[in-house]
């Protein structure tokens, strides 16, 4: 087989198929198959995934089900925590950081157990042995329908191979065909390192059982079933050893489902081997048209929500890895707004209401023991997986991070008596299926007790979104007793009598001259993340009218919290102390929390900090891991720099072609995020960074265009959601914005921010916006001054004319603003 490009082109104009017609606005298009695990296909329906690797003569589907990791229920919380915590802070406080963290490593890290990894259920493999060659071999993702298709042909006959996951039929759906009549003979069977039993039930079902591994020394509790449903038309099945063989078929769907005896982080008592089965047995009764038609509508409603368009280019006829490959050097539009989509697509696969949230590598891992154990990274990678959710409208991929942190505050809590005799609860820098809350690997890198300071932010996040009060109140308790830890764990520090979080660190960097050591007290994104727990605790609170006693104790702290602070190379500090080196590269970049997902750091009230965080990007540089391009993305936009903020996202879109680790960050050939290797928080990272250059909702106002692009013309996106219940289109040309669309789902003041004149349709004019936003879903938090050293040399902040505009609106009514 011949699957060299400059020859597949050839044959493609020979037969009369120009390369226009592969591929398309919503498609992921090659002409070889994948070898490599990183160009197989994913799909998934948030619980069952797989990847689709479409080799005509032994294909295979990888596969993965959500609940299916090692071990079983455990925790992981050191009781020798009370022991050392007091001696830890002296030594921190008094600059002794090696035997604070020689204490941290012995009476706060976890004994043993380091979190539990998701798991590999296995293969089922097609072995097409009589072939033939392959000519006009094609594979595309079409992201539109969450479908992956294989064609190419082999001696004169035409053959097709379609998979989906359906989200309402909860089975793996495989449809093969041709052109041709008696075409289709192959050997099916599953494989699997943790199978215990593989076989073939009869002659059109096969299954295989296992048990996940044991990790850290927690034995493996996790059962699987996988069936698979062999439906033909004509040819024959039969049996053939622990597998089946079907011999000159028309047409063979084939359904499969997997199921586990995972009931929730406590239970092991679901009976897998039937709900397994219940699955196929409802969905055999449907034809492969009926099972398509439940797909397409379950999945098109969240999917068709968002439209985005930035034109096209001659350099979308090619293969999407060659299209990556050539991004930097070609004009290919096109290929952005498939990267932006391929992001919402993911999310809307990996993360369903009712299931898992996206963990590292979302749903999809070919390993029993993946990077960093595929969990759930909550200094940062977590978090950034769900930055889409609620502007790209897919608030309901949210509610499975919800539903975890509503589960963490009852496991963190528990750790919170255990580890710090604290009230509340706390999760440090990872936690797993099981729900974890300990510090696990060393201090170095786990002894960040802020995780769910981090997470808590998504609970009001989501408020600010839909309005929803009763919402509001399911979560408010979350909210309170995450504040109720701090209330109890945080200490004044010596110099200022600040309250301060230690033990702690900035998230895996180490300060400069710290020989090594991470740990410190006082860093500045725990400031940062406590101003704004804190802060919105409070004002759920009042929203509900509940725990007014409550109000003098949280100002209390928030007025004692340290004030950011500017160093003497004019940076935001990462630390309370001026430690930073300008030439530290690191990935990540925690202080600027304040800046993005948080929007304490904004050019109007905060100029000097907005300066200094600037800085801080600069001196870090643009190239890093894949999802630390992804934020930084994010952070340029928020600097109302566009041209930067594009550049990024062709450094993301560099091509990575082999899987496995390496040093810099971009983009395999199927569009996975490469750390390297694969982490999902870059692809979504990046989904989120590109809705920041076209619209923002932190500053006072929806911000419409605020970082967009030189090159970015004219373009369109549609539907795309702001606090306060607004949906907003925009349609702009030649740089500006010619007309914008808005909803709005809860009426109130609507104030809009636009690089250019704009009137509203149906009225005489638009009255110039003054003073603070009247709608209290758009107030910008009140922030201590900065200190600033006294060597930092600041640059003043300029700003592009903008236009601001207020206008009242009603519930469910649609305003139309075009360009004066």
């Amino acid at each position: 087989m011949n699957f060299n490009h400059c020859i597949l082109i050839i044959c493609l104009f020979t037969t009369g198929l120009s390369p226009a017609q592969k591929g398309g606005k919503f498609k992921l298009w090659y002409d070889k198959p994948g070898k490599q695990w990183v160009e197989a296909l994913p799909v998934g329906n948030g619980r069952l995934a797989a990847m689709v690797f479409g080799d005509p003569s032994k294909e295979k589907l990888q596969l993965n089900e959500g609940t299916f990791w090692s071990g079983g229920p455990s925790r992981n919380d050191n009781p020798d925590g009370p022991k050392v915590l007091d001696s830890i802070r002296y030594y921190l406080f008094n600059g002794n950081y090696k035997r604070a963290e020689i204490l941290s490593n012995k009476g706060l890290t976890a004994k043993k157990l380091h979190g539990s990894a998701f798991q590999n259920v296995g293969y089922l493999n097609l072995d097409f042995n009589n072939l033939g060659n392959v000519k006009e071999y094609y594979r595309e993702l079409d992201i539109e329908k969450a479908i992956a298709t294989t064609s190419f042909e082999s001696q004169g006959i035409h053959y097709k191979r379609e998979v989906f996951v359906s989200v309402p039929d909860q089975v793996i759906v495989i449809k093969l065909s041709a052109d041709k009549k008696n075409a289709l003979n192959f050997k099916a069977g599953f494989s699997s390192e943790l199978n215990k039993n593989t076989e073939a039930i009869d002659a059109n079902t096969l299954q295989m059982d296992g048990i996940s591994s044991t990790l850290d020394g927690v034995q493996g509790q996790v059962k699987f079933n996988a069936l698979a449903k062999f439906v033909t038309k004509g040819g024959k099945t039969t049996v053939s050893g622990n597998g089946i063989s079907v011999a000159n078929a028309d047409e063979v769907m084939i359904l499969i489902s997997i199921a586990t005896n995972f009931t929730d982080y406590k239970n092991l008592n679901t009976d897998e081997v039937s709900k397994s089965k219940n699955y196929i047995t409802q969905a055999e009764t449907k034809n492969f048209k009926t099972l398509l038609r439940n797909h397409l509508n379950a999945y098109q409603k969240y999917f068709k929500k968002v439209d985005f368009n930035l034109g096209t280019s001659p350099a979308s006829q090619f293969p999407t890895d060659l299209r990556v490959k050539n991004f930097a050097t070609n004009y290919d539009p096109e290929l952005i707004s498939l990267y932006y989509q391929f992001g919402r697509y993911l999310l809307i696969s990996s993360s369903q209401p009712g299931g898992q949230p996206a963990n590292l590598q979302g749903i999809w891992n070919n390993s029993n023991k993946p990077a960093w154990d595929s969990k759930y990274t909550i200094n940062i990678n977590t978090e950034m997986n769900y930055w889409p959710a609620e502007k790209t409208n897919l608030p309901q991929m949210h509610e499975p991070l919800i539903q975890m942190i509503k589960d963490l505050s009852i496991t963190g809590a528990e750790t919170a008596k255990v580890m710090y005799r604290s009230r509340g609860w706390v999760a440090h820098h990872n936690t797993d299926i099981w729900r974890i809350t300990g510090v696990v690997d060393f201090a170095n890198a786990g002894q960040w007790p802020m995780g769910g300071a981090w997470l808590s932010q998504h609970l009001w996040e989501k408020y600010l979104y839909s309005g929803d009060k009763n919402y509001l109140k399911s979560i408010y308790p979350v909210l309170k007793s995450a504040t109720l830890f701090y209330e109890d764990f945080l200490i004044e520090e010596p110099t200022h009598r600040w309250l301060v979080v230690s033990p702690s660190m900035s998230p895996e960097n180490i300060p400069q001259g710290h020989k090594g050591i991470a740990l410190a007290s006082g860093n500045t994104m725990d400031n940062q993340l406590l101003f704004d727990l804190v802060n919105k605790t409070k004002k759920a609170a009042q929203l509900l009218n509940i725990d007014s006693d409550k109000i003098p104790v949280w100002n209390n702290i928030i007025s004692k919290l340290p004030p950011m602070k500017i160093g003497k190379y004019g940076q935001l500090q990462e630390w309370m102390e001026d430690w930073d080196n300008p030439k530290d590269n690191h990935r990540h970049v925690s202080h600027l929390y304040g800046l993005f997902p948080g929007n304490q750091i904004n050019p109007v009230t905060t100029p000097e900090l907005f300066d200094a965080a600037k800085t801080v990007l600069l001196h870090r540089g643009d190239v890093s891991t894949g999802w630390s391009m992804g934020w930084k993305i994010n952070l340029w936009a928020k600097l109302f720099d566009g041209n930067h903020a594009y550049k990024l996202i062709k450094d993301q879109l560099t091509l990575v072609e082999n899987d496995g680790w390496g040093e810099n960050g971009g983009t395999y050939p199927n569009l996975f995020d490469a750390h390297p290797p694969f982490q999902i928080d870059g692809n979504f990272g990046c989904t989120s960074g590109i809705t920041e250059m076209l619209l923002q909702t932190q500053n006072g106002s929806i911000d419409i265009l605020p970082a967009l692009p030189d090159e970015w013309k004219n373009g369109n996106i549609s539907r795309l959601k702001t606090y306060g219940g607004f949906e907003v289109s925009i349609v702009w040309k030649n740089n500006q914005a010619t007309e914008v669309t808005i909803k709005s789902n809860l009426g109130g003041n609507c104030r809009i921010n636009s690089p250019n004149e704009l009137i509203l349709k149906g009225r005489n004019n638009l009255k110039p916006a003054s003073g603070i936003n009247e709608n209290s879903f758009f107030e910008i938090p009140k922030i201590k001054e900065p200190i600033i050293s006294p060597e930092a040399k600041l640059n003043e902040v300029k700003m592009k004319e903008r236009f601001i505009y207020d206008f009242s609106t009603e519930v469910g009514k649609i305003y139309t603003l075009k360009i004066k």
